[in-house]
């Protein structure tokens, strides 16, 4: 069932536990994905990359196909680091209930006003708005640029303020992709954006932080916790596990080769799904689907159906 981010969260926030969030690209990731959540019996955040406006209807139909398979499974569904207008705008057309959009380049002035455009059209078809203040970096510059970037926290009051946002990611010393160095997480600045700020916090670039720091992260306000390269490495590793020991076994011979190649894939699903459930647990969101009880029972939100066009300005 997909709902809205701002419900995913408002409960995350309420209960001091934070929802993983992995980077979905395909049929398997995606399945994956539903079937960690409900093993667990927890929310999990579905992200769709921008990777144009194609893309991110295509994923995106692909996640509510199988919504409709795990109907059990609490979840929402958002556009990460959205560059484009465009596909933004495709995100609410393909019922989408989360935008990250993506303007923590630009000035101050400029993020707020291109993250208003956003804004306007999301919430008046009750999708909810993520926005970045400050610029978490790349890890293979993490030595160079980790303290330039990070949130300064009377901006982010003005911020919110100003846009309206429902979530804010933080730059606090995590970096997109593998670090180049040892992480390092500004708790204090964190600690001091948790009092502040009274919506929820998210985490950007949780792959490679360390396990002590993303559970100490949540201890001190973090609600989300984007996910992908972690997933990837996992999905990788248990690739050529498993391909060595069929190889070993002669596995390769004995066999048609699409048979040995589809046991590969399917080890490779397996190492990525259990990279999710480790962080689910690390996150504390195990068990906390029970918390959503109250969302079960909504109707399928039509967000078209349900508002005034004419105050939405979509492409």
């Amino acid at each position: 069932m997909i709902i809205s981010l701002k419900k995913i969260l408002d409960v995350a926030k309420k209960n001091r536990f934070a929802v993983a969030s992995p980077n979905v690209y395909s049929m398997e990731t995606v399945e994956c994905a539903y079937q960690a959540a409900r093993e667990l019996n927890a929310p999990v955040i579905l992200m769709v990359w921008d990777g144009g406006p194609e893309w991110v209807e295509k994923v995106g139909n692909i996640c509510k196909f199988f919504e409709k398979k795990y109907p059990d499974v609490v979840c929402s569904l958002i556009l990460d680091h959205g560059g484009s207008y465009e596909s933004e705008m495709t995100a609410l057309r393909s019922g989408f209930s989360g935008i990250m959009s993506d303007r923590s380049k630009l000035t101050f002035e400029e993020n707020v006003r291109e993250v208003i455009k956003t804004v306007e059209p999301a919430h008046a078809v009750n999708v909810a708005v993520e926005a970045e203040l400050g610029h978490v970096g790349e890890g293979l510059e993490y030595e160079e640029t980790r303290d330039s970037g990070l949130t300064n926290p009377d901006e982010a009051l003005e911020f919110i303020r100003r846009t309206e946002v429902d979530c804010l990611a933080v730059a606090v010393g995590t970096s997109h992709g593998v670090y180049k160095g040892t992480p390092h997480i500004d708790f204090d600045l964190l600690d001091k954006l948790d009092k502040l700020v009274d919506i929820p916090l998210v985490l950007h670039g949780g792959s490679g932080t360390g396990d002590d720091n993303l559970a100490k992260a949540v201890e001190h306000g973090i609600n989300k916790v984007n996910l992908c390269s972690d997933l990837m490495l996992a999905m990788e590793k248990a690739v050529r596990g498993d391909a060595l020991e069929k190889d070993q076994t002669g596995y390769r011979d004995s066999h048609a080769y699409d048979l040995y190649f589809m046991g590969i894939l399917d080890a490779g699903h397996r190492g990525w799904t259990e990279c999710l459930k480790h962080y689910m647990r690390l996150l504390k969101s195990e068990g906390k689907a029970d918390l959503y009880e109250e969302y079960k029972t909504e109707p399928e939100v039509n967000y078209y159906g349900e508002y005034d066009k004419s105050k939405m300005n979509i492409m």
